[in-house]
């Protein structure tokens, strides 16, 4: 099998798909596992960005938070569930290495939809139409059951998936069960709670989820494990609120959606503007001054000591070490917020319509 390099910017993802179904080793699982990783750690900081620039002065404002904060979680378990079935056949997770980091804006991981999608830019920025667009993108199932004219249909990261269970199910002797990481997080919705990955039903659930949450079913729209009553999966959350309407079923037999429901006010946000590629000052007009510049430096630190964190939780033999290195990583996960929300009030020196916001950047020695 063609060796895939480790690097985002690699077109690993696409390599690995070309593989054909018969090669797809013990080594191929590893590295669609690791490409995965990528993906899923790749779709958190936009989340986030959009997820605290959000105002909660009106009830559009309270729902398009609760809506993306559920899928944030989500995501986060996503990315637990990948590592859990990484280490299960003698993997480990690769996550504090500016080699597997996004260096937004850019496309997603491995050469993600290059050629039908080459427009997606994952980018860091506020809340707007715009990245409600772009998020909905990175969510997109093969086939939406509400879909629009204008709206093309291809390659999904569910694809992926879908040969990573493939795969499984050939390599289902080589699950150990070694170093699972188990967390209870069932308040956060119900596919949200990490397990033992010890037998090939146990990984086909984790990729159901992980599947699921993101696109839906091919029958219904709904987040089949839900955190809330009626919580859709995460891509018709962010069409609705790029469309600025309810989605609402219009037809029984065959189903069918659409996005005819009652309005959905775009919610106030703060105009967190798009992050420069390389960070706030690599762009001399938006270089930031020794105030914003150490909020800016707060955020990175709390990034950084997260996923060295998240990475040495997966390399532990022992549960109890495994759970201390995950509770240090949620303490840093939440230590992202303050920098975030004071430098969403801080304006670019030359264009103070819009304000500045973390920029998810790796240190490598925290």
């Amino acid at each position: 099998m063609t060796t895939v390099e480790l690097d985002y910017s690699s077109d690993g993802i696409v390599q690995l798909m070309q593989t054909p179904p018969e090669q797809r080793s013990l080594a191929w699982l590893k590295n669609a596992l690791q490409q995965a990783i990528m993906l899923e750690l790749a779709t958190l900081p936009p989340y986030l960005c959009g997820y605290w620039s959000v105002i909660q002065d009106t009830d559009s404002g309270k729902a398009a938070a609760t809506a993306i904060r559920a899928i944030i979680f989500d995501e986060m378990s996503h990315l637990g569930h990948v590592c859990n079935m990484l280490t299960t056949i003698g993997g480990s997770p690769r996550l504090a290495d500016e080699s597997v980091l996004a260096p937004y804006p850019c496309p997603l991981p491995g050469g993600v939809r290059p050629k039908i999608y080459p427009e997606l830019e994952v980018y860091l920025s506020g809340l707007t139409k715009d990245s409600a667009e772009m998020y909905s993108q990175i969510e997109a199932p093969e086939e939406p059951l509400a879909q629009f004219a204008d709206e093309e249909t291809y390659t999904s990261i569910g694809a992926f998936y879908t040969a990573i269970q493939e795969a499984f199910r050939v390599h289902q002797g080589e699950i150990k069960g070694t170093r699972q990481v188990i967390r209870s997080m069932g308040h956060h919705g119900e596919g949200n709670s990490l397990f033992a990955i010890a037998s090939l039903a146990d990984a086909e659930k984790a990729i159901e989820i992980i599947k699921e949450q993101g696109e839906g079913t091919d029958k219904t729209p709904d987040n089949p494990f839900p955190g809330y009553e009626g919580e859709l999966s995460h891509y018709y959350v962010f069409r609705e609120i790029f469309r600025g309407r309810k989605l609402k079923k219009v037809q029984e037999t065959p189903p069918m959606w659409d996005f005819q429901g009652d309005p959905i006010p775009m919610p106030n946000a703060h105009p967190m503007g798009k992050v420069p590629k390389g960070g706030w000052a690599n762009n001399p007009d938006t270089v930031p001054d020794a105030t914003a510049r150490a909020e800016l430096d707060k955020g990175n630190m709390a990034f950084s000591k997260m996923l060295h964190s998240l990475e040495e939780t997966w390399q532990q033999d022992k549960p109890e070490d495994a759970d201390r290195h995950m509770g240090e990583a949620v303490g840093h996960m939440f230590a992202l917020k303050d920098p975030a929300i004071k430098l969403m009030a801080m304006a670019l020196p030359k264009d103070p319509q819009h304000r500045y916001g973390p920029e998810f950047r790796f240190v490598a020695t925290p």
